[in-house]
């Protein structure tokens, strides 16, 4: 199979998969118990890992099967989904001035990037949306209610 075509499900009592995700029953590192890893296709490390239930001879673990793969495809998906809402919350800040009147939503949009991250300065007005700057700034830019004040008081130069 080529990492372009579909993959073939698998409904096995230890490993579950279908187009998108992949549920694997291992033994738990940390004890006795057993785990399951709810990992996505394409990536290398799962998604959700947690406990998963004992079997009736408490000694194996209890067999995958159709509604606990789905309530596993679930719960997967809201932790990325949620992860995914954290990691935009951290790269993208906004406040709202009042400068001689006039309200300013001001933004910092940071685009990630291993070797050379980089970061936007932008205000708006809160009024109509319009443009009035943008800038770029270093990542490392804190965007505070003070420091977006005094960028629209003095101007919209580019800070340092």
């Amino acid at each position: 199979m080529t990492e372009d075509s579909e993959p073939t499900p698998v409904q096995e009592p230890r490993l579950w998969s279908d187009e998108r995700w992949t549920a694997r029953v291992v033994k738990n590192e940390d004890d006795d118990g057993w785990a399951v890893e709810m990992t996505l296709r394409g990536e290398s490390e799962p998604a959700l890992v947690g406990p998963w239930t004992m079997g009736r001879d408490k000694k194996n673990p209890k067999p995958l099967d159709v509604s606990a793969f789905h309530t596993l495809v679930k719960t997967a998906s809201e932790v990325l989904r949620r992860h995914e809402q954290q990691l935009h919350a951290q790269l993208n800040k906004s406040v709202t001035v009042t400068v001689r009147d006039q309200r300013v939503r001001v933004s910092l949009a940071i685009e990630p990037d291993d070797e050379h991250p980089t970061a936007t300065l932008s205000a708006h007005s809160a009024l109509d949306d319009e443009l009035l700057a943008r800038v770029g700034v270093s990542p490392g830019f804190v965007l505070t209610s003070a420091s977006a004040a005094a960028w629209v008081e003095n101007g919209y130069p580019r800070p340092r």
